[in-house]
């Protein structure tokens, strides 16, 4: 499906986008694009990976000519540039507003008038009655898409997007943390031994956003099903996997934390199309004009709960490291890991 096809990658310099890329350079797809304000990481790629497959713009979300500038002959953008981190995004709200509301807007506008036939949106299980700024923006940034889908054509431009949990390893993420403070003899700083996180990798990530690409229709959220563990219990797994025996310190949540995250509300999940291993939310297709309509009280949503990392499939410490070992990062880790 991507055969002689340019697909870009916004905030490619990730470690999603690297790991998109990662999947699609060695296919018969034409050419990958990588747009990011990093130019140090860009030059790290381009060395890295030596293809030329390979083509990286430099530019930034919020400025809309450097996105169209990107978009010539593009047939495919993966949107992945945000701001993610919980705690600065507490601090710098209308820096979240920029990149994660306005950017998105942008890369949508961007891919409207260049003829773009389909953007996948990245969000986050956050936006799920969010509580932090990061949440809010990312929860206005899906708002923004299914809007935004509503205006165009799909056979022209498809918009929809995607919202998973927490992608264990990525750059930022606790489980390197945890493997730092380890091999530096310090305490493993938990929040919360109680609090449940989604753990989904990479690769899980990249085919949510792939199976979206082959299934979603315009304004669609997909989300896929996954299972969750406690932080306890996954600090637990690492120190099992590393036979260390450093403390756990309990250190508090943090700025705009919850003790669990959702990735369906109990209202999408009323209307979401269980596909399997995936939920598919369909956008509101109504208009203002609410005459039209004659809504009754639905019974399911007393009825229905939402999806989240306390009612879903939790994981044992045991299925945590199964997990843990599945991930490229953790065994290298533990391959230099010097005892």
């Amino acid at each position: 499906m991507f055969k002689d096809k340019t697909l870009l990658i916004t905030g490619g310099t990730g470690s999603f986008g690297n790991a998109v890329m990662k999947r699609f350079l060695d296919t018969d797809i034409k050419e990958v694009r990588i747009f990011s304000r990093d130019e140090k990481k860009q030059d790290d790629m381009r060395k890295l990976y030596r293809n030329d497959k390979l083509k990286f713009y430099i530019g930034d979300v919020r400025d809309l000519g450097s996105v169209k500038n990107a978009m010539h002959g593009v047939d495919y953008i993966f949107h992945a540039a945000a701001l993610k981190q919980v705690p600065s995004c507490e601090f710098f709200p209308l820096e979240a507003v920029k990149t994660n509301v306005l950017g998105t807007d942008n890369v949508l506008s961007g891919a409207i008038e260049m003829g773009v036939k389909k953007v996948i949106c990245l969000s986050t299980d956050k936006a799920a009655y969010p509580i932090n700024a990061m949440g809010i923006s990312k929860a206005m940034m899906e708002k923004v898409f299914v809007a935004k889908a509503k205006t165009v054509d799909p056979e022209r431009t498809l918009i929809c997007g995607t919202r998973y949990g927490n992608v264990m390893a990525s750059r930022g993420s606790v489980i390197p943390l945890f493997i730092d403070q380890i091999k530096n003899g310090q305490p493993l700083t938990v929040t919360d031994p109680n609090m449940t996180r989604f753990l989904m990798s990479l690769e899980e990530a990249v085919e949510l956003v792939v199976f979206a690409f082959q299934n979603a229709e315009a304004g669609d959220i997909m989300v896929q099903k996954s299972p969750a563990s406690t932080i306890g219990d996954l600090a637990q797994a690492v120190k099992e996997l590393f036979k260390a025996d450093n403390e756990v310190k309990v250190i508090g949540t943090r700025h705009g934390e919850k003790l669990y995250e959702t990735l369906l509300t109990k209202e999408e999940h009323v209307v979401a199309k269980d596909m399997g291993g995936f939920y598919r939310v369909p956008a509101d297709k109504r208009d203002l004009n609410y005459d039209k309509y004659f809504v009754e009280g639905d019974q399911k949503l007393s009825s229905e709960d939402e999806y989240n990392s306390h009612n879903t499939e939790r994981l044992n410490i045991e299925q945590i490291k199964e997990k843990l070992l599945q991930l490229d990062y953790v065994r290298e880790q533990l391959e230099s890991w010097d005892r």
